[in-house]
């Protein structure tokens, strides 16, 4: 399977080509490297599929990289930051969050570049000859899909932006900021036009491409977000909720048996993924348009772990991973959002707890547990386990490893997050991951399909959505221990269990956002955080993009 996404993965940069006026000397992406082409390439029936494939590869900027990951995981109330690494701005919401870092400027030049590609695709499907018009109505379909998905990370990121539908074909500085409803209007407008063109189907023949069941899940995304804010209709909730039943329903996606095979990189492709972005071992394939975008693949196996590899009997491997230190679990997280671990079994499947000795030796000095002077392991022993509660120090002494208790938790010694962990890579300094990054999975519908429910005012209806999400994680023979109460289903409820469920799946920081919780919740849970306010509900417009627009036309977010 994973093969036939190589048309996708090897896409070219007419992105770039095309939010460039199409000048030449860009390379092109396909099965090989081909330079100087001109305008007139994608008028050819080659041409416009490159170019629909083009169109893809922006979800590689924002998806299973640092910049997207900083974008929606940094700040939140379940993660606070690491030890090592920049832009801990996003984290800390203060002075260093400004119009001027880059990941702001490259995030948004990304984003449009997609969408001026999508606007070409859309806008030239006519002229383009030796194509049938059943092939020219689905590749339209696809760039509304990801156009209404770029104008949507943009609006949640940065308020209103420049709503531009049509292709840009030389550099203009007339620029304004669309309203919200206007936002809304045109995302929602491309999804429903998406929906009726697409595969009408769970996934495409060619794996990776946009159906008619991920239109549907942007869209009930989209719904959810405007149902909260100035924009909201009286039916958003209960469109939102009619879209998740018919993704539910009608497309074959199930939940997995066991939540721990949902990020087996062995079992990618699996039932309960409703879409994902294509990464593969081939590099040249991962790299995305933007020159300040990664080439590494998708690399989000960097980023939540601890720093196991500086402790006695332990060194640096594929399997336990680079352990870059970015982000790590706050105590909310830990001990509210995980704190049940005798019936659900997500604690231990989403957190590394246990580390066996990869660098034997006798003799050797204790690190951070007092309990005990010296240590001595033979390859494959215990070498590191976090308990997850505060063992004595007593009892420490009479383990022959490591022992680290919540006490000593710090931004380098922490549970580490492991759904995306990558042990197919080169070697052990390989940061270029390999994994598909999953965007959407059925776990997710199903918690969106419960909170338009319990908006709705439907309780029983959402109390049984949650439960399927919560059955499927408990342990064998305790699966009906993990069902909840129609008097336990409240919005407190469901906002912790989608942290539970989702954790660093990128999606944290706009789950709060759409809320109108984040402020809120990352005071009250992640006090490292205590700068944040009102105006971090947005982030600062990049500094281009108001220096490239007329003088006064493209307003900064207030606060910044």
């Amino acid at each position: 399977m994973k093969n036939s996404l190589k048309n996708i993965l090897k896409t070219s940069l007419m992105a770039g080509l095309l939010l460039t006026s199409f000048s030449c000397g860009k390379d092109l992406l396909d099965e090989e490297v081909i330079s100087n082409i001109g305008n007139d390439y994608m008028n050819t029936p080659k041409g416009y599929e490159d170019a629909v494939r083009a169109a893809y590869s922006t979800l590689r900027y924002f998806y299973g990289t640092q910049q997207g990951l900083t974008l929606t995981e940094y700040g939140t109330d379940i993660y606070a930051t690491g030890a090592d690494g920049g832009y801990k701005g996003f984290h800390f919401y203060d002075a260093q969050l400004q119009p001027t870092v880059d990941y702001l400027i490259n995030t948004w030049d990304e984003l449009y570049r997609g969408i001026n590609t999508c606007n070409a695709i859309i806008e030239r499907a006519p002229n383009v000859a030796g194509l049938s018009d059943a092939v020219k109505k689905l590749r339209v379909a696809e760039a509304k899909f990801l156009r209404a998905h770029y104008y949507y990370i943009l609006h949640q990121q940065y308020g209103g932006v420049h709503l531009k539908l049509s292709e840009t074909l030389s550099p203009s500085k007339s620029t304004s900021r669309a309203s919200d409803a206007e936002m809304y209007a045109a995302i929602i407008k491309d999804c429903n036009e998406a929906i009726a063109d697409l595969e009408n189907k769970g996934h495409s023949s060619n794996y990776g491409r946009a159906t008619k069941a991920t239109a549907e899940t942007l869209l009930a995304k989209v719904l959810l977000a405007k149902a909260y804010g100035p924009s909201k209709a009286g039916d958003d909730f209960q469109k939102a909720a009619d879209l998740c039943t018919n993704i539910i329903n009608n497309y074959g996606f199930k939940l997995l048996d066991d939540f721990a095979s949902v990020h087996d990189e062995n079992n990618q492709v699996n039932a309960e993924v409703v879409f994902a972005v294509q990464y593969t071992t081939d590099q040249l394939a991962n790299t995305t348009n933007n020159t300040g975008a990664a080439n590494g693949g998708n690399n989000l196996h960097l980023f939540f772990g601890m720093q196991y590899d500086v402790q006695p009997g332990m060194k640096r491997d594929v399997f336990y991973g680079r352990p870059f230190k970015r982000l790590r679990p706050t105590a909310y997280c830990l001990n509210t959002v995980f704190g049940e671990r005798t019936n659900d079994s997500r604690y231990n499947k989403t957190f590394r707890t246990v580390w066996l000795s990869n660098n034997p030796g006798t003799n050797l000095n204790s690190s951070f547990d007092n309990s005990k002077a010296k240590l001595s392991f033979a390859a494959g022993d215990t070498c590191i386990v976090i308990p997850g509660y505060e063992m004595s120090k007593e009892e420490r002494a009479t383990k022959k490893y490591q022992v680290l208790v919540p006490s000593a938790y710090n931004e380098a010694l922490f549970p580490t997050l492991t759904k995306f962990f990558d042990t197919k890579r080169a070697d052990l300094t390989d940061e270029r991951g390999s994994r598909d990054y999953i965007v959407w999975r059925l776990a997710d519908i199903y918690l969106m399909q419960a909170e338009a429910l319990l908006q709705l005012g439907k309780i029983s209806e959402a109390t049984a959505a949650i439960n399927v999400v919560r059955v499927r994680a408990g342990y064998p023979g305790k699966k009906d221990l993990m069902k909840i109460t129609e008097a336990q289903m409240t919005m407190d409820f469901l906002i912790e269990e989608r942290a539970r469920e989702l954790a660093g799946e990128q999606m944290r920081w706009m789950d709060l956002k759409r809320w109108g919780l984040l402020v809120d919740r990352v005071k009250k849970y992640n006090p490292q955080a205590s700068a944040i306010s009102d105006k971090h509900n947005v982030r600062p417009i990049p500094q281009t993009q108001i220096d490239r627009s007329e003088a006064g036309s493209f307003a900064q977010n207030p606060g910044y």
